[in-house]
């Protein structure tokens, strides 16, 4: 009779938070800034029907790396509780903190169970305020932990590197385009310090906009708007030129791909 295998807790844990990181690491970046009117995101993502960025409720958006089908489950929790939560209270009782909280208890909870692998996905939501200094970013590793963003952060591929090049440029009270080229150059940087070059087409660019006039601030820059931006033809977009996509499911490349 064989005698069981034992792992110690502590090294189980860390296998799984190993296993989670890796997968994770596979994933194209996001990186999400704050700016003058609100908060950017910006995915190198090429596919237009399959999104990274998501609108959650009225001022709050959702980012996510790593698997798509796993990330895609809890951006529909999170529809549901922003929804439900907003019906039964108020629509300004759906805060962008409440429902991080929310994903990190479930986050936490299938890390932590033995009995499925722990997630392979990086959160981020954000929400934005009247003011810069009333925007909330919230990260959410693997593992349910929170943790408060403020001004820059990146997730997915390189995001150390990524993160420490921003850190070191992003600024207050920067414009959407100053604040959209900063992103862009910091996911065009690869592992040896080079450049690529990143296009429109490769790129899913959306924002929270405070300055809309709509109760919904959510806006995806599309096209030739995107363009006009990535191109310096532009300092800005204003809100009548927007070409909207409807709000749909928030996802990554395909199902099961990091």
């Amino acid at each position: 009779m064989s005698t069981p295998f034992y792992v110690s807790p502590q090294q189980a844990m860390a296998d799984r938070a190993e296993y989670a990181r890796k997968g994770i690491a596979r994933g194209r970046s996001v990186v999400v800034l704050q700016y003058t009117d609100g908060v950017l995101f910006v995915a190198e993502n090429p596919s237009r029907a399959l999104h990274k960025v998501s609108e959650i409720y009225d001022r709050i958006a959702f980012a996510a790396v790593g698997k798509y089908n796993e990330f895609e489950n809890l951006r529909i929790g999170g529809v549901r509780y922003a929804d439900l939560r907003g019906y039964t209270y108020d629509r300004d009782d759906v805060t962008a903190r409440g429902l991080a909280n929310v994903y990190a208890q479930t986050l936490g909870t299938i890390f932590s169970s033995a009995a499925e692998k722990p997630y392979e996905v990086e959160l981020i939501v954000a929400e934005v305020g009247a003011g810069p200094e009333d925007d909330q970013i919230y990260r959410l590793p693997h593992d349910g932990s929170i943790v408060d963003e403020h001004g820059s952060v990146a997730v997915g591929g390189n995001a150390d590197q990524i993160s420490s090049y921003l850190d070191q440029r992003h600024r207050d009270g920067m414009t959407l385009a100053e604040a959209l080229k900063l992103a862009v150059e910091s996911l065009a940087r690869d592992n040896n310090g080079g450049e690529r070059t990143l296009t429109a087409e490769q790129l899913e660019v959306a924002v929270l906009d405070r300055t809309r006039p709509q109760q919904r601030k959510f806006k995806r820059l599309l096209g030739r708007q995107l363009s006009r931006l990535l191109d310096g033809h532009a300092t800005d977009v204003s809100v009548d030129e927007a070409e909207e996509a409807p709000a749909g499911p928030g996802t990554d490349e395909a199902p099961g791909a990091s």
